[in-house]
């Protein structure tokens, strides 16, 4: 393997030696020598090569080298010295920093993707020498501090996306002032507070994301006619009145869900080409605004969750609103009946936690079958869903009453009783018979077939999960041949789907090489679904693999459906799934491999930094300096009120795009301190959501049910536990109480409690004010003390015996941002 690579660099470095040195052709090789890449066509001309466009003149004006790989940071000297460089697309790689000859590049370049990188620090002033960028991407990395104003520099600035970064600071108007060309911008998932500036000077402007950052104030700045695409949810802003002139003739999508608007909202003579709106999670004043949404025929998804709405659902919204495929409405006051919505094509309809009454249409429950997801719980309605498997109509009609009607006439029966009785007993004899020779025959067959099998094979337990032998070795968790990995016949024939490299053809066999097949050297954690092995793909693609060792009775096409969709939930405090594999009977989930270790390390186990099995991830061919090394964290610097609080809020906007921003909604089902890993940067990021559907079936109790001391009371009766949004605010409660007070859910010291649990220990002391005594010593002088007490009355908020006192994630989210400690709080 060493003589392959180091083969292999030889050959790249020849490459780039025989190219004549500065011109385009040398620059580009040995951009590809020094990141460890050959060539990608010996002999031929650089202006043939993949990625690479050339002028007349046989100068390189695009580049790209997206999702190869890529790791480190990208060397001087060579795409920085392309002069005449238009297009640079980096994306989709590993690269951790930039080089000080990229900002040389000038005024020649275009384009500029830097997006889905791990690159940190802040955005340099010296972009300004990018005067005529029109496309900037730098969306998915760990860039940080103020947007620079040189930005505002770019007059010929097109496309904006920061996304998903950690900018901090606020939207200054002197900075988007410039853009008059700006047609779609997008800085959501960051930390921008502060009020939102006037965005009139944006007259091109079509598309604006803000969503999932800290912006406070008025809204109406972000309302203009010629925007298409508004995005302003989970952020904190409170007004909302829109001028008389202003008649969103072009909006299509409008998003103002988890904030804290109030007031009145109405779509009357406004919004006429709207397809896309939601307002969840706020505190609107919109009693006409079902009647009034009408107006709008073309409207296809609409959510209204957790508004204030009261009233009653118009009769009339089926036949105004035809083309509807998504309508939620739960968690409001609504009364009344169901109305007849069986002619609208509905995806998803939920209805829950209302006050509405009396029976639901029958023509609408025979068309629930056809839907993706659909809820009429905690109402007063009375409905006959007898197409609906019992547990379906468990999840979707709780506290409804079933009122189907017996199948069967009384008086018929009476009539005919009697001519009936010889034809019963004739054919209870004959049935009786017949599968008395059936049972007969079907001992025999197996007898026979036990006997030929112990002819060739010696019999062998099947060693499950649980029952997990000692020793190392291919597939520790199951050894013997007759488990799943034998059925995969022909390793190389089973793809491995990685999303953002669509065009890298990975198979079984690369995951088993990866993973030393599965050894318990690369063993990084057993969890509830399985274990989870750390690995290598080709082109140095560092991932966690999870094997999902229970299984489930999902088809693989729609196991498959299901893992595309979990793909593409992105949030900065979820472990991102990259991937999966349909391997006989098993299906695995490929992870980004989070290096710093979990929550429950940190609190209780090992050093943050420390690996439990050897750690050769920071091996570079480089030294430290031009290459990458895993960050090494002691518990000291980690030992802080303001770093405990980041992961409490980290792990609770997870939860709240879980519950909140994800239709159909996710129920993580298991919150604990060892679902919480760190990245590279530190950052908080949840793992294992949506799994529970693909991993094992209804009637796994050990699926069902949260970890040992992480599960709510409603789970005690275990005939009527049902995980939802609130057994997941229950749990994060918990996690809130270890981070405060140091302590184990279960089997640690509680002094004075009877009851060995951290839930009850902590709640009686924060009922008895009694809260500061059960800080944990190692933060208790790194931050404010209120503070921590008033995260201690949030956890005891999340830890309500009953579902209904807890607050959702959303505002458990805002509650957390009340009491976020400061910089200047710790001098």
């Amino acid at each position: 393997m060493v003589a392959r690579v180091v083969l292999f660099l030889a050959v790249a470095v020849a490459t780039a030696v025989a190219q004549e040195p500065n011109t385009d052709a040398y620059f580009v090789s040995r951009f590809f020598a020094k990141m460890g890449r050959a060539a990608p066509a010996s002999g031929a001309a650089v202006c043939g090569w993949p990625g690479v466009v050339c002028d007349g003149e046989g100068r390189v004006v695009e580049f790209s080298a997206a999702g190869m790989g890529l790791e480190g940071a990208v060397p001087e000297d060579t795409v920085g010295k392309l002069a005449r460089l238009r297009s640079l697309d980096l994306s989709g790689n590993r690269l951790a920093a930039l080089p000080n000859d990229l900002w040389e590049v000038g005024a020649s370049l275009l384009e500029l993707n830097l997006s889905r990188n791990a690159i940190r620090g802040d955005l340099p002033n010296n972009i300004v020498n990018f005067a005529a960028l029109q496309v900037l991407d730098v969306s998915h990395n760990a860039f940080s501090g103020a947007l620079p104003p040189a930005l505002g520099s770019i007059a010929a600035l097109r496309v904006l996306d920061v996304s998903h970064n950690q900018f901090q600071g606020q939207l200054l108007g002197t900075v988007i002032s410039g853009w008059t060309n700006l047609s779609s911008m997008d800085l959501s998932g960051n930390a921008l507070d502060g009020d939102l500036p006037d965005l009139s000077p944006l007259r091109s402007l079509s598309y604006l994301n803000l969503s999932g950052n800290r912006l406070r104030g008025s809204a109406i700045g972000a309302f203009h006619e010629q925007l298409k695409v508004i995005d302003l949810s989970s952020n904190s802003f409170s007004g909302l009145n829109f001028s008389s002139g202003y008649a969103g003739s072009s909006l299509a999508y409008l998003d103002l869900s988890s904030n804290e608007l109030t007031g009145e909202f109405s779509v009357g003579n406004r919004f006429r080409n709207l397809k896309h709106l939601n307002l969840a999670y706020n505190q609107l004043s919109m009693a006409n605004l079902l009647v009034s949404m009408g107006e709008i025929s073309g409207l296809e998804f609409v959510n209204l969750s957790s508004t204030g709405l009261h009233g009653q659902i118009p009769r009339e919204l089926s036949s105004q609103l035809s083309r509807l495929k998504v309508l939620d409405l739960s968690q409001n006051n609504l009364s009344g009946v169901v109305p007849e919505l069986s002619a609208i094509h509905l995806r998803v309809l939920d209805l829950s936690v209302n006050n509405l009454t009396g029976e639901i249409p029958v023509a609408l429950v025979k068309k629930l079958v056809s839907m993706e997801r659909f809820n009429f719980s905690y109402n007063n309605l009375t409905v006959c869903a007898s197409e609906l498997s019992p547990e379906a109509f468990a999840a979707a009609f709780a506290r409804s009453r079933n009122d189907c009607p017996i199948a069967v006439n009384p008086d018929r029966i009476q009539r005919s009783g009697g001519k009936r009785k010889g034809m019963k007993l004739a054919l209870a004899i004959v049935l009786s018979l017949f599968f008395s020779v059936l049972g007969l025959l079907c001992v025999a067959v197996a007898c026979r077939r036990q006997r030929k099998r112990g002819d060739v094979l010696p019999a062998v337990k099947q060693v499950s999960f649980k029952e997990e032998p000692g020793i190392s070795g291919p597939f520790a968790f199951q050894t013997d041949s007759t488990t799943w990995v034998a059925d995969v016949k022909v390793a190389t024939s089973v793809p491995v789907v990685i999303f953002e490299k669509p065009l890298l053809s990975f198979t079984f066999a690369d995951l088993l090489a990866a993973t030393s097949n599965f050894d318990r050297g690369t063993l990084l954690a057993e969890g509830r679904f399985g274990p989870v092995y750390r690995g290598f793909l080709p082109g140095g693609i560092q991932v966690a693999v999870k094997v999902l060792v229970h299984g489930s009775a999902m088809a693989d096409q729609d196991a498959a459906r299901e893992l595309e969709r979990l793909g593409r939930i992105k949030h900065p405090n979820l472990v991102p799934l990259t991937g999966y594999c349909l391997a006989g009977e098993q299906r695995i989930a490929i992870y980004e491999y989070m290096e710093n270790g979990n929550l429950h390390n940190l609190l209780h186990d090992l050093p943050l930094g420390v690996q439990t099995t050897e750690d050769w991830s920071t091996d570079t061919w480089e030294d430290n300096n031009g290459g990458v090394a895993t960050e090494n964290i002691t518990p000291e610097g980690t030992a802080t009120w303001m770093f405990r609080h980041k992961i409490a809020l980290g792990a609770a906007r997870a939860l709240a795009f879980l519950h909140h921003g994800c239709i159909p909604q996710i129920v993580h089902r298991d919150v604990k301190a060892s679902s919480i890993y760190f990245d590279c940067a530190m950052e908080p990021r949840l793992s294992d959501f949506g799994l529970s559907m693909i991993a094992g079936t209804s009637t796994d109790d050990n699926l069902l049910h949260h970890s040992p001391g992480y599960a709510p009371p409603e789970f005690s009766d275990s005939e009527n536990a049902m995980a939802t949004a609130k057994s997941d605010v229950y749990s994060f409660g918990i996690v809130l109480f270890e981070l405060i007070t140091g302590k184990k859910p279960l089997e640690d010291d509680y002094p004075g409690q009877k009851e060995a649990s951290l839930v009850n220990w902590a709640r009686a002391m924060v009922k008895a004010n009694l809260g500061t005594g059960i800080i944990d010593p190692k933060i208790r002088d790194t931050g404010l003390e209120r503070q921590m007490e008033e995260a201690l009355r949030i956890a005891y908020l999340c830890t309500a015996e009953l579902p209904s006192k807890r607050p959702a994630m959303q505002q458990i989210v805002g509650l957390l941002k009340d009491i976020e400690p400061k910089v200047a709080e710790q001098d």
